[in-house]
C-alpha cells in the first residue's frame, strides 16, 4: 500500500478519535447562582477559571465556582433553550371610542 494513503488513513482516524473526545461541563457561581455550560475550561492562577458560555457565546471568568460534568443530551436541551412555556396574556381589544354605539338607542318612528 501506498504509504501518503496509509498516512491519510491515519490522520482522518486521529481526527474521529480526537472529535469524540468533548466533555460537557455545568458551571455554577455561587455568589450569584448563575449557570454556564461549556465544553473548554482554563485554569486561571490565583484558582479562579475561564470559560465561553455556549448559551450567550461571551467568556466569562470566575474566582468562585462549582463545575461538575454533564451528559451531552443534559448540555444540548439547555444550550438550545428548550427553557420554561410562557403563555401571554389574553390580548383585549375594544373599538376606538369614537366608533362605539351609545349605550341606548330610541327606536325609529
Amino acid at each position: 500500500m501506498n504509504t501518503y494513503a496509509i498516512r491519510g488513513l491515519l490522520v482522518c482516524g486521529l481526527v474521529l478519535l480526537l472529535a469524540g473526545c468533548t466533555h460537557y461541563y455545568r458551571v455554577t457561581d455561587p455568589g450569584t447562582g448563575k449557570t454556564y455550560y461549556t465544553t473548554d475550561m482554563k485554569k486561571e492562577t490565583g484558582g479562579g477559571v475561564k470559560l465561553k458560555d455556549e448559551r450567550t457565546r461571551t467568556t466569562v471568568t470566575l474566582q468562585s465556582s462549582e463545575v461538575r460534568e454533564i451528559s451531552e443530551d443534559e448540555f444540548e436541551a439547555e444550550v438550545k433553550g428548550t427553557g420554561p412555556i410562557v403563555i401571554p396574556p389574553p390580548v383585549v381589544t375594544q373599538p376606538p371610542m369614537g366608533t362605539q354605539p351609545p349605550a341606548h338607542t330610541e327606536p325609529l318612528r
